[in-house]
């Protein structure tokens, strides 16, 4: 499998997805899932900045990740995956798209009708309805901001 992550990240491209993710992973190539950057040229320039080399950056809506997510499942290229939340991740994986697959929890910050966790895990109700969401879709979560760092089960953080 060529998927090496699939995290939800609010800050999606930046240094601990890139130096503390990537230089473990090796990654060729980034796809982030999200439609309203998907759309946006100018956004997609700022994120490319962080990004070292020759690595390629794909930025497609929910419904075009979803069509090329078996494929890119198979593909040779080390891929990293991001989504900025919860919702969207759900909706990447509806249909069965994720099962089987580990999606790792990183940079959920603090905002009103969150609950702290850890420092860079917090977590509202809706957060919660889509992390059932993907439990129940057979898709295995962990919580960790960086690979050296111990992973969180969603049995110690859910209701």
């Amino acid at each position: 499998m060529s998927i090496q992550l699939l995290r939800v990240d609010e800050r999606l491209i930046h240094g601990q997805v890139v130096i503390g993710w990537g230089r473990r992973l090796h990654p060729a190539r980034y796809i982030v899932v999200d439609d309203l950057l998907a759309a946006s040229g100018w956004e997609q320039e700022l994120y490319l900045l962080a990004v070292e080399g020759e690595t390629e950056v794909r930025f497609l809506d929910v419904g075009s990740a979803g069509a090329e997510l078996a494929r890119l499942r198979e593909d040779p290229i080390r891929t990293i995956v991001l989504t900025r939340d919860l919702q969207t991740m759900s909706r990447l994986a509806e249909g069965g798209r994720l099962a089987g697959m580990r999606v790792n929890l990183g940079g959920l910050h603090p905002s009103p009708g969150r609950r702290a966790l850890r420092g860079w895990l917090n977590l509202g109700p809706e957060d919660e309805i889509h992390l059932q969401r993907l439990v129940d879709g057979e898709v295995e979560i962990e919580a960790r901001d960086l690979p050296d760092h111990p992973a969180v089960t969603p049995d110690e953080f859910l209701p």
